[in-house]
C-alpha cells in the first residue's frame, strides 16, 4: 500500500513538473538535490517526507498534497450531458482583487458586495490580514468588510500567500503614499511565462517609487518630493499597469493624466470605486484618464463590483461545446460584443435580452441565450487586442469552440509567452491542435471528444478549457489538481452541475 502511494505521488509530481515545463534537473536545482533523486521520486522508488512534498509543491507552485486538511482537489467528469436552464454570472475576479488592493487607500470602512469567494481573493485577504487589515465576511458570507489599521505592519507580511498571487503587484500604488520604505515578495500567480514589472515601474517612478529586486523581494523606496509634472504615458496598455497608475494617482494631491491606459472592465470598476472614495476620474472607458487626486481618503464606502465577462465567456463556451441551450444571466455585454460578433459570423444561434444596469449603476448587463449551432471556422484568425478588442483572457475559450466548428482556425495568443502551448492539452481529449510556435495554434474541427485522465494545466483559462472539453467528451474523465481553477472561479463544478453537468469533486491523498 505504501509503495502504491509513492507511485501515485511520484506521478503527480512528474505531471506538475512537466506542466511547468521543467526538466528533472531544473526541479533538482530548485530543491538543492540531484537529478537522480528526482527521478527516483517520480518513479515511486524513494521514500519522501511531507516536508519534501511541500517543498516540491512550492517549487512547482502546485498543490501536490495539502498539509493540515484533505489533499488536492480533483474533478471526475461524466461527459456528453446537455446543459439546460439558466445560470448567473458571478462578480469579476479581476475587479475584486483590484478593489481589495484599492482599499489600502482608504482609512475608513469598505464594504464590497458579492465578492467572488475564490483562491485569488483568499490569498489577498491572507496578505491583508498579515499586515494588520481587519477583514470579515458579512451578510451570510455574501459581502466583505475591510477595515485598515492606523499603521500597516509590513514586516509581518505573509510571503507564502503573496507569492501565490500576481495581484500583490497592485500594492505598490497605494503603499507608496503610506510608507517611505517597504518590501513586497515577488509576484506569482499563473505560469504564463516571463512577465516583467518594468511597465509598472515606468509609471510609478513618476510618483517617486524606486524598486530594487533582491532575494525574492521588491525593496521599495519612495521619494515623496517627486510628483508627475507631465502626463504619464504607459508603455504597455495593460490592465494591472493602468490600475497601479490609478492607485498611485488617487492620493496624489493634484491632477494626473494617464495616457495609453487600458479601458477594460476591471479598470472601469476601479475608476467607479475611486469615485465612491471621492476621487474624480475623467475619461472612464477611454485610453486617457485624468485623475483628480486627494491627499487623504477617510470615508465609509459601500460598493458593488460588476459581473465577470470572462466567466460569462466560459459559460457561453460550455453551452457551445456541449451543444446545449443555456441562458446566461447578468452578462456584461459591453465587454463581450466583439466575441459575440465573431461567434455570429461562425454561425452561433443566440439572442439577448434588453440591457439593464449592474448593481454599480454603470455597467450594462443582458441575459444571453445560446442554442445548439452548426459552426464554421472563422475566415480571420482569432487574436486578442486591448479593449474594446477581443479580450485576452477569452482567447483560450475559442480553442474549444473552434474545435467544434467545421474547418481550420488559427489562434494567435501573442500576449503571453507560453499560454498557447497549454491549449494543446486538448489533444489528449481528441482535439486536433497543431502548435505552430509558442504563440500560434492551428485548430482543426469538428472534434469527436474522448475521455481522458490528466493533470490540470497551470494557467487558469486553459485549465477551464480542458474542463469544458471533458464535459463534451464521451465517457468519464478525470482532471487532477484543480487549484488553479479555484483561483478564478467560485464553485464552478457545483454551478455547472446545477444546469445539467455531472462533475464530482474528490480527493485521493
Amino acid at each position: 500500500m505504501a509503495d502504491d502511494y509513492l507511485v501515485r505521488i511520484g506521478k503527480l509530481i512528474r505531471d506538475a513538473r512537466q506542466h511547468r515545463g521543467w526538466t528533472q534537473t531544473q526541479l533538482a536545482e530548485a530543491l538543492a538535490t540531484s537529478q537522480s533523486a528526482v527521478n527516483r521520486i517520480e518513479r515511486g522508488n524513494q521514500n519522501i517526507s511531507l516536508e519534501m512534498i511541500a517543498r516540491i509543491g512550492e517549487a512547482l507552485d502546485s498543490e501536490i498534497v495539502s498539509l493540515g486538511y484533505a489533499g488536492p482537489m480533483h474533478l471526475r467528469v461524466v461527459g456528453r450531458r446537455r446543459l439546460s436552464g439558466s445560470i448567473d454570472v458571478k462578480t469579476s475576479k479581476n475587479a475584486c482583487v483590484a478593489l481589495l488592493c484599492a482599499t489600502l487607500l482608504n482609512k475608513g470602512r469598505t464594504v464590497l458586495r458579492r465578492v467572488a469567494r475564490i483562491e485569488e481573493v483568499f490569498r489577498l485577504l491572507e496578505v491583508l490580514n498579515s499586515i494588520g487589515v481587519r477583514t470579515r465576511w458579512i451578510n451570510d458570507g455574501m459581502d466583505l468588510e475591510i477595515v485598515p489599521p492606523a499603521e500597516l505592519d509590513m514586516e509581518s507580511i505573509d510571503a507564502e500567500a503573496a507569492i501565490r498571487t500576481r495581484s500583490i503587484i497592485m500594492f505598490l500604488g497605494p503603499l507608496l503614499h503610506r510608507l517611505d520604505r517597504f518590501k513586497l515578495p515577488y509576484a506569482g500567480g499563473c505560469d504564463l511565462g516571463t512577465r516583467t514589472i518594468e511597465p509598472h515601474m515606468i509609471a510609478l517612478r513618476r510618483f517617486g517609487l524606486d524598486i530594487t529586486a533582491t532575494e525574492g523581494l521588491y525593496h521599495a523606496q519612495v521619494e515623496t518630493a517627486v510628483t508627475p509634472d507631465r502626463p504619464i504615458v504607459l508603455t504597455e496598455r495593460g490592465d494591472t499597469v493602468t490600475e497601479n497608475a490609478l492607485l498611485a494617482a488617487a492620493r496624489h494631491d493634484g491632477v494626473t493624466v494617464i495616457r495609453n491606459a487600458s479601458s477594460n472592465y476591471m479598470v472601469q470598476d476601479l475608476c467607479f470605486f475611486l469615485e465612491a472614495l471621492g476621487v474624480r476620474v475623467d475619461g472612464v472607458g477611454t485610453t486617457t484618464l485624468t485623475v483628480h487626486g486627494v491627499p487623504e481618503i477617510d470615508v465609509d464606502v459601500d460598493y458593488s463590483p460588476s459581473e465577470d465577462p470572462v466567466e460569462a465567456m466560459s459559460l457561453l463556451a460550455a453551452a457551445v461545446v456541449t451543444e446545449s441551450e443555456l441562458t446566461i444571466r447578468r452578462v456584461p455585454i459591453e465587454f463581450l460584443e466583439i466575441e459575440l460578433a465573431v461567434l455570429e459570423e461562425m454561425g452561433l444561434d443566440h439572442d439577448r435580452s434588453a440591457e439593464y444596469a449592474a448593481d454599480n449603476g454603470r455597467t450594462r448587463l443582458v441575459d444571453l441565450t445560446v442554442r445548439p449551432s452548426k459552426l464554421e471556422a472563422p475566415i480571420d484568425k482569432i487574436h486578442p487586442m486591448p479593449f474594446p478588442g477581443l479580450n485576452i483572457d477569452n482567447v483560450p475559450f475559442f480553442a474549444a469552440i473552434a474545435a467544434t466548428a467545421q474547418g481550420q482556425t488559427l489562434i494567435h495568443d501573442w500576449v503571453y509567452d507560453n499560454r498557447a502551448i497549454y491549449l494543446t492539452d486538448l489533444n489528449r481529449l481528441g482535439g486536433r491542435l497543431q502548435l505552430l510556435d509558442p504563440h500560434r495554434v492551428l485548430v482543426e474541427g469538428p472534434t469527436r471528444w474522448r475521455a481522458a485522465e490528466m493533470m490540470c494545466p497551470p494557467a487558469l483559462r486553459p485549465a477551464v478549457v480542458v474542463l469544458l472539453a471533458m464535459m463534451a467528451a464521451e465517457g468519464t474523465s478525470v482532471l487532477r489538481n484543480v487549484y488553479v481553477i479555484n483561483r478564478g472561479y467560485e464553485d464552478l463544478a457545483e454551478r455547472l452541475n446545477s444546469v445539467g453537468a455531472q462533475i464530482e469533486i474528490f480527493r485521493d491523498i
